[in-house]
């Protein structure tokens, strides 16, 4: 439609540039004595045209020729920076694919402009530490110098430093880029590892929460972090009763009732002859989690002379699992403490009517060995005896 109406437009116009020169009878006269030159208004208006366009196409020419060094030039700096963006992509590329000679090598080709050397310089700093090279690696990020790009360094270095486990430089590093206001997700998981490598289980405990609760680690991971720091931090007040009890009040329920974590503690309190608390400590995880390992820890929670209470629970226990051999085994435990022999009998040999030979032979041994301290308590020693050769060839 647009192509239509110019056509129109240029007919238009010559249709009334043919009638003005048709119709048009006017003369031109000059005079410059002693000459006089006539000429029709026709002919006047094309020559000054005609003058107007040579006038013109001369001073472009001029224009022209007066401009192609500053051409030329501007053509050659948009070909360096096309190059020098091409080996850049080509750097990056090269970063993803594990080539890191090949992008290095990239990265200097890249650095010939000079509006992106310093991003350059990034890329080869992550070239040369994937090739164990350190001083060429620090060498590059030298280069960076812009305050632009100071968040962008420090982050890069950080998370180099942290791969070379040089856990203390890249803390170092994460302090300079917190005192500039840097606080990111990324640069927590940096400062957790580094915590990590550096066995600061009370940081690796904060970061592994405050990272869960954003949703920044996966929860099987957060779950094993936490698990590992808590452990240690138990291992180092298992000595100090009062120490420890604070410290597992400060846990989160989540925490507490993780297998590992309250079997843990709860050996620790007993240990330090506090077992109500380790047996407190017992019964709670079993409410959210049960397992062998959280039921037959409950048996060492047992005060000699006062473990009816926990019998009791035990057999309240047992409406719910009713063919757990652990859970027979605990009871079995808890009554031969209380010297109540018939019950203790019978649970022993409830464990191993219910243990699966193969998947709990070590509990089919300790029953059996149950079985036989008993029954020399109770001086019956041919059927001592049996239990005992039972529990050796299990053993065996």
């Amino acid at each position: 439609m647009r192509l239509l109406f110019w056509v129109a437009v240029l007919f238009g116009g010559a249709v009334g540039l043919a009638l003005f020169t048709q119709f048009n009878q006017s003369n031109v006269v000059l005079f410059y004595p002693p000459y006089r030159v006539e000429m029709s208004l026709n002919l006047t208006l094309a020559l000054l045209l005609l003058v107007f366009f040579v006038i013109w196409t001369i001073m472009s020419a001029f224009r022209h020729l007066a401009e192609m060094p500053r051409r030329a030039a501007a053509y050659r700096e948009r070909s360096r920076m096309s190059k020098a963006q091409a080996a850049l992509r080509e750097s990056i590329e090269n970063l993803f694919a594990g080539r890191f000679a090949r992008a290095e090598r990239a990265a200097k080709e890249a650095q010939v402009w000079p509006e992106q050397a310093q991003t350059a310089a990034l890329v080869g700093a992550r070239a040369a530490h994937r090739m164990q090279e350190s001083g060429r690696r620090d060498a590059w990020m030298a280069q960076v110098t812009d305050p632009d790009r100071e968040q962008a360094r420090l982050v890069s270095m950080a998370e180099l430093l942290v791969d070379a486990r040089d856990a203390e430089g890249a803390l170092e590093t994460i302090a300079q880029l917190q005192e500039k206001g840097g606080r990111q997700i990324h640069v927590q998981r940096i400062a957790l590892r580094a915590h990590q490598h550096l066995k600061n289980w009370t940081e690796v405990l904060r970061l592994a929460r405050s990272l869960e609760k954003r949703n920044a680690l996966h929860p099987v991971l957060a779950l094993r972090l936490k698990q590992m720091a808590v452990e240690a931090m138990l291992e180092e007040r298992r000595h100090d009763a009062e120490s420890l009890y604070h410290f597992w009040r400060s846990l989160s329920a989540d925490e507490r009732h993780a297998v590992r974590i309250a079997e843990q503690a709860a050996r620790y309190f007993s240990a330090l002859n506090r077992q109500t608390e380790a047996r407190r400590i017992i019964e709670e995880a079993l409410k959210v989690n049960w397992d062998s390992r959280l039921v037959q820890r409950y048996a060492d929670c047992a005060e000699p002379g006062k473990a009816l209470p926990q019998i009791q629970q035990a057999e309240r226990w047992l409406v719910d699992h009713p063919n757990d051999a652990d859970l027979y085994y605990t009871l079995g435990v808890l009554c031969l403490g209380e010297q109540l022999w018939g019950k203790a009998q019978s649970n022993f040999e409830r464990t191993l009517k219910y243990a699966d030979r193969d998947s709990q032979r070590r509990i089919c041994v300790r029953a059996h060995l149950a079985l036989a301290r008993l029954f020399e308590e109770t001086e019956r020693p041919e059927e001592a005896q049996k239990h005992y050769r039972e529990s050796a060839m299990l053993a065996a």
